[in-house]
């Protein structure tokens, strides 16, 4: 919105702005917020910034070194359409409280120094990125967990165990499991509530392709934007959840990013179409390559997969990741590429032709993810793929353009390579294969480890040591 702070400052003069909101991301990509009123914003602001607790923000400075500061972005503005007092909103960097130096696990500069190796490598110029958001929609959502008790329930009002209740006038338009697709109203009941949100997320200059009513029938959706450059586009990403989550409050209903929250339904993934550009030339086309791509792309492609399972702990880090990355659902389970198979965890679309069009799509991840860290360390994957020159092909990694769930099991077992099947085994993936994220000083060895002992210890263990209540279901007359 600006290039710089004094054309902010002059806006909210002129433009009666009542306050401005100081948004920043923690490591785990959880937005936070700090808000200063109109009267205290001055020029302090953007140069020195405002100082914060980093000890009490999840992943960040111990409590001894906890201070830190919050550095607005110019250029990051928009007007907050939720705040009833018009409100500017600023994306902050994270800077160290003396020196004002990028601190190093801000998730933000860890994108801006992946953007920044690319172009020390030679290999491009810019990296550019389009994701994909699906996100259920739901009207009431309860659940607890206590020492002698665990529950959730779920109701959206497509759904078909709707179908028959007599508490409310029933109209019968219901979708049925799994129907969902591109449904047309009346059963899709969320179309005003989707239109609503894109407008205002166009509103803030973020670029929308298309939404529409998903696989799930009690409620999923999907908004595609256009592409942007990383750091950019991780920008979008939070402005975007946040958008469609307060959308959803506005209309009396609530949104959700998780992975699987419903059984046998689709789950919501994240995924990811991104191109490279030398001097705004794409160098992942070739009219004559394998669905043309050219080696540049290839070698791109085996980068991410020959580290898939250890992106993984970026890309999915949650245990629901895993109940999404399961056979059937058109879920990405498997190491290969192919040419519009949607089993693949590396997609290229078939209808882009264009060689502007030519993206290659990682499609495992999921909404739970930090997108700074997961868009960068996707990134550092492919260039070690082109430093190396690796063969997608001589890798084992396809392409493969047949349905590999028609495959016998013993097919499967020799001819693909899995993906970690649990947050777990994606965590033991990291710390075994995680050089390739030092590169450029993109990543610290500090930040993988605290990433790691966090995502182990206040999530996998706390799961893994609740009982089920379909364990109960299965054990308790044992």
């Amino acid at each position: 919105m600006f290039t710089k702070a004094k054309e902010a400052l002059e806006y909210i003069r002129r433009e009666k702005v009542c306050a401005v909101d100081m948004k920043f991301t923690d490591l785990f990509g959880a937005w936070h917020h700090l808000t200063v009123p109109k009267g205290s914003v001055d020029d302090a602001l953007f140069e020195a910034g405002i100082g914060f607790d980093g000890s009490s923000i999840p992943g960040f400075s111990k409590l001894e070194s906890g201070d830190l500061v919050l550095l607005p972005d110019p250029a990051t503005a928009f007007i907050d359409p939720f705040w009833e007092n018009k409100t500017l909103s600023f994306i902050c960097d994270i800077g160290e409280a003396d020196s004002k130096e990028r601190y190093h696990r801000d998730p933000r500069s860890v994108a801006q120094r992946a953007e920044e190796y690319l172009v020390k490598t030679g290999i491009a110029t810019q990296s550019l990125w389009s994701p994909e958001f699906e996100y259920y929609i739901f009207d009431n959502v309860r659940h607890v967990n206590d020492t002698n008790r665990a529950f959730y329930e779920i109701d959206s009002e497509e759904a078909s165990w709707n179908a028959p209740i007599r508490e409310r006038p029933n109209l019968g338009h219901h979708i049925p499991p799994s129907g969902g697709y591109h449904v047309i109203p009346p059963m899709d009941t969320l179309y005003n509530l989707r239109a609503e949100t894109v407008r205002l997320i166009e509103e803030v200059h973020i670029p929308v392709r298309y939404h529409h009513h998903e696989v799930g029938g009690p409620g999923q959706s999907e908004i595609e934007i256009g592409r942007g450059p990383l750091t950019k586009t991780a920008d979008w990403s939070m402005i975007i959840k946040y958008f469609i989550k307060m959308t959803a409050k506005k209309f009396h209903k609530t949104a959700t990013f998780m992975p699987k929250p419903l059984f046998g339904e689709s789950g919501s993934g994240l995924h990811f179409h991104q191109q490279l550009f030398k001097n705004e030339v794409p160098i992942f086309h070739d009219e004559a390559g394998y669905a043309g791509l050219s080696r540049t792309a290839l070698s791109y492609i085996a980068g991410v997969l020959t580290h898939g399972s250890a992106l993984l702990a970026f890309t999915n880090p949650s245990t629901n990741s895993y109940k999404r990355l399961v056979p059937g659902f058109e879920a990405p389970v498997n190491l290969f590429f192919s040419l519009a198979n949607r089993s693949a965890s590396v997609r290229i679309p078939k209808y882009a032709i264009d060689p502007m069009e030519k993206t290659v799509e990682f499609r495992p991840p999921d909404a739970t993810c930090n997108p700074y860290l997961a868009m960068s360390a996707i990134l550092l994957a492919g260039i070690e793929g082109i430093l190396k020159n690796l063969d997608p092909t001589a890798e084992g990694f396809g392409p493969i353009d047949e349905n590999v769930f028609e495959w016998t099991e013993d097919e499967r077992r020799t001819k693909i390579k899995p993906l970690s099947t649990s947050l777990k085994g994606a965590l033991d993936h990291l710390k075994e294969d995680h050089r390739f994220l030092l590169e450029g000083k993109v990543f610290s060895a500090d930040l993988i480890e605290t990433w790691n002992k966090y995502k182990f210890e206040k999530e996998y263990q706390e799961v893994r040591s609740r009982p089920h209540p379909y364990e109960i279901a299965l054990y308790y007359n044992v």
